[in-house]
């Protein structure tokens, strides 16, 4: 969220959403109004298996390492959603399934943020009582400090820009990391439980600025930088008892975590094992076998596991299949000849086979073939076509060799293709659409490069991506929260491209300035059409291959208690999750 992307203090009423009762239908409920009954979707819009027994250990893995457990240094969901365990934020998505969990909640603060002048100025009050794992208290300077070191993408390349961007900041303002004795006014901390935060501009949903994790304190003294990854201070229940980067680490009870100050989280285990780049075949049938609890990507398990569940009814009826308002797609780079040249990329378009790129994702349990960007769920979203694949959805290939004769390659031409090559879907992707363009003569070379680094190091760096000549990048994106701004505007907008950046291909100052007028905008539905009139201008560009609107079939793990899906993070929630200890 660049600069001026701020807006009307209308938006933090639109944006709330109204609590779903726990409670489903089917199966035999059990005390929260769940069930605990194994079907299949049992744990969407319900809990399932709802205990408060404490003790156990949960064993996590996931096929890659992902960019950082720093809270200032994370841009993946699988990160946010882990680390409430370990650290909290002045305010939270609230952990309940169904819809209720789009909506915000006080965490480290007392309440949720007291707007005034107009919503430019948000203040927040932190609970009494919070300490670090070591026992020293946190404080609203603390909180001050992490907001600051994550504005310095030189270090801290990884996380959404909007603190930097919506904070009024004084010209020239320099982090911590280039002036240990910084300073700003546009946060103010009047007392050790006050934090007080100017904006540039009026911009109502402030609160969800404030859940980011961001906003986990950070001691000053204890900051080290990019390596501060390596001992992440515990402010929630659990802390790092050992971290090994690229291969596992493991958290334990924080002894000094109150509870009374932390009505949100029932820290039902008492040790969670992370285990990274564990093969994907490998990791989903420990799963199966209950040697391993859960996936943390939350992705779904890949095609070999997926046959498996389908054809049994006894494993279907351990699986879920949450829709998110996530997009998988293609970022289609428009600095890299020929594809500087509209028709061209044109033709990627029409040439693409949908259904194959579905098929990568786990067919009709991975999704649904999208025609254009705003998923579903998020307000605003109508349906159009600008490039249709025929019937069967597996491309127009007509119209894609006259886009190729319009852009002087007739005979097709070669680019390179990135994925992430510890991602077994986006492999796939990459050879399906290897071979569906390969049709109309684009031929593609497939580069792979690991997700800890795919955003900060290589595809999301403009200089590496455009150096190295990188034409198509597998992508993937969930909404920051359930409106148009929470989706699009770190995708979308082109202030935001930088090393780190999640837009790899749309430089347009025309969507810049719709963000900007959507933003400002008081009435909902104007505001709404706006967020179809960026969709429908980035798919005219022809810079976005959309790929699948995002359902995973996950397995719940089997010894697991208090299982639901977050559909803030289209994920079961990690912070709720217990041990069966029967």
């Amino acid at each position: 969220m660049k600069k001026r992307l701020v807006g009307a203090v209308a938006m933090s009423t639109a944006l709330a959403l109204t609590i779903a009762a726990c409670g489903g239908d089917g199966g035999d409920p059990d005390d929260s109004g769940g069930t605990a009954t194994a079907e299949f979707d049992a744990a969407t819009g319900q809990v399932f298996n709802a205990s408060d027994e404490q003790g156990g250990t949960l064993r996590y893995a996931i096929t890659e390492d992902w960019d950082s457990v720093d809270p200032g240094d994370t841009y993946y969901g699988l990160s946010w959603n882990l680390l409430r365990l370990y650290g909290r934020t002045l305010t939270m998505f609230n952990p309940v399934p169904g819809q209720g969990s789009a909506e915000v909640i006080p965490d480290l603060a007392e309440s949720l943020g007291e707007p005034s002048d107009d919503g430019r100025t948000w203040t927040y009050v932190l609970r009494e009582g919070l300490v670090y794992e070591d026992g020293t208290p946190i404080t609203s300077q603390d909180v001050k400090y992490a907001v600051m070191r994550s504005i310095h993408k030189e270090v801290l390349v990884n996380g959404p820009t909007y603190f930097g961007d919506a904070l009024a900041l004084e010209e020239g303002f320099e982090s911590p990391y280039e002036n240990p004795d910084t300073d700003t006014a546009a946060i103010e901390t009047p007392d050790d439980r006050t934090i007080v935060f100017h904006l540039k501009e009026p911009f109502g949903g402030f609160d969800f600025f404030a859940q980011l994790p961001q906003t986990a304190p950070v001691p000053q003294d204890k900051d080290t930088g990019i390596r501060y990854r390596d001992h992440v201070v515990a402010s929630g229940p659990y802390m790092f008892e050992e971290y090994n980067e690229d291969a596992n680490f493991t958290l334990v009870r924080n002894p000094n975590w109150d509870p009374a100050t932390d009505p949100n989280r029932p820290a039902l285990p008492d040790r969670i094992e992370v285990t990274l780049n564990v093969n994907q075949d490998d990791l989903d049938n420990q799963i199966l076998s209950g040697d391993l609890d859960v996936d943390l990507a939350g992705n779904g398990i890949a095609a070999a596991a997926r046959t498996r569940v389908i054809n049994d009814p006894a494993l279907l009826a351990q699986a879920d299949n949450p829709a998110a308002p996530r997009l998988w797609y293609t970022s289609i780079n428009p600095h890299v000849a020929p594809l500087d040249n509209i028709e061209c990329r044109k033709a990627i378009l029409f040439a693409a086979d949908r259904t194959s790129y579905l098929t990568a994702y786990g067919g009709q349990y991975g999704g649904d073939i999208p025609t254009h960007l705003l998923p579903p769920q998020i307000p605003g979203s109508q349906e159009f076509d600008l490039y249709p694949a025929g019937p069967d959805n597996t491309g127009d290939l007509e119209a894609a060799q006259a886009a190729l004769d319009a852009c002087g390659q007739p005979e097709g031409f070669a680019t390179k293709m990135a994925f992430r090559s510890d991602r077994p879907a986006e492999q796939q992707t990459a050879e399906a659409l290897q071979q569906s363009l390969g049709r109309v003569g684009i031929e593609l070379e497939l580069v792979g490069y690991p997700t800890g680094d795919y955003f900060s190091t290589y595809a999301g760096d403009p200089e590496f991506r455009d150096s190295e000549s990188l034409g198509l990048m597998t992508n993937g994106w969930q909404s920051d929260w359930a409106d148009g701004f929470g989706f699009f505007s770190q995708i979308v907008d082109s202030r935001t491209i930088r090393p780190g950046s999640s837009n790899l291909s749309v430089y347009l100052d025309e969507v810049d300035q719709l963000l900007d007028q959507a933003v400002a905008q008081t009435d909902l539905d104007a505001q709404q059409a706006i967020w179809a009139q960026i969709d429908q201008r980035v798919m005219e560009e022809a810079v976005i291959l959309p790929g699948v609107f995002s359902k995973a079939l996950t397995v719940r793990p089997q010894n697991g208690t208090n299982i639901f899906v977050n559909e803030a993070y289209g994920q079961y929630d990690y912070m709720m999750m217990g041990v069966d200890q029967g």
